[in-house]
């Protein structure tokens, strides 16, 4: 309750009388300020994400929510707003960078959810060919006997056919395994034989399709910004979360072995372990989470 009513102070009578006399010993502004003070990346940019969503003034409360296409005029308003002359390429360079890196990763969470509302449909050829290209990217001497078959259960899928298993996912949840599998095929070939561990192993398909969740629920949340904002200086792509998927999957294989569980059953704790984990290195401002290793092209 305490915290409550400080925060409700601070942010609607102590922060506006700060701000004020900062900028009258400063001569500038919140935003000029944290330009100067913070190095470009996150710590940079969700500082100005803060400063914008807390004004009081419509205009630059309106740039987090501007598109693409419109952050070019929205930063000559902002600086307008704030008596900013039009020549100073500074800040309207940083202010440019941070509106596409804020814009972007709504953007991204925008298409995100709609690749995962897309269920998996057997009848759709697209679908079907991204599934046989999993396959063989993991079995590559090995050709499958028939659509519907228990060979599935060898990649780690729970039945005779992989449909079932991404309905939580959609679509999402496939093209994540065929990316990390494309891009990254020996890693995932490696991850795929340990997953056959007999005393530690797991379904690898299905750990793949539950690490698509936890990406996607890390991206949701907001808590993915702090690796987005250091890795892009522009607009993240769903080939940067793509990316940070590849870096769970390979951390979480090394995680599970480590930490060496009594057996399957108790992979709900030990997933939220790692879960908790990722979420702690996540608050560090200057964190960068990709995997360190040779990507295919």
């Amino acid at each position: 309750m305490l915290v409550y009513f400080w925060g409700f102070l601070y942010s609607n009578y102590f922060r506006f009388w700060l701000k004020w006399i900062l900028r009258l010993l400063t001569q500038k502004c919140e935003l000029q300020r944290i330009f100067d003070g913070s190095k470009a990346g996150a710590q940079r940019t969700l500082s100005i994400e803060h400063s914008l969503e807390s004004s009081k003034n419509k205009v630059l409360r309106n740039a987090v929510d501007v598109e693409e296409t419109e952050v070019e005029k929205c930063v000559r308003d902002v600086m307008k707003e704030k008596k900013i002359e039009q020549k100073d390429t500074g800040f309207k360079t940083n202010l440019h960078i941070s509106l596409l890196q804020i814009s972007g990763y709504k953007k991204l969470y925008s298409n995100v959810e709609n690749l995962r509302k897309v269920p998996y449909d057997s009848d759709n050829e697209e679908h079907e060919e991204r599934l046989i290209e999993l396959w063989n990217l993991l079995m590559p001497h090995e050709n499958l006997k028939a659509r519907i078959t228990k060979q599935w259960c060898d990649i780690g899928f729970q039945g005779d056919d992989p449909k079932t298993d991404f309905r939580g996912m959609g679509l999402l949840g496939l093209v994540n395994l065929v990316y990390f599998s494309k891009h990254y095929t020996d890693e995932a070939r490696q991850i795929l034989s340990h997953s056959n561990h007999p005393k530690l192993g797991y379904s690898y398909a299905i750990v793949g399709i539950n690490l698509t969740e936890m990406a996607y629920s890390l991206l949701k949340n907001g808590a993915l910004k702090s690796h987005l904002y250091n890795v892009v200086s522009g607009l993240p792509q769903m080939e940067h979360f793509h990316q940070f998927y590849c870096y769970l999957v390979y951390e979480f294989d090394k995680f599970w072995f480590e930490e060496e569980p009594e057996s399957i059953m108790h992979f709900n704790q030990y997933r939220e372990k790692f879960h908790e984990k990722i979420k702690g290195l996540l608050l560090d401002c200057d964190v960068i989470l990709t995997l360190q290793k040779t990507k295919k092209p």
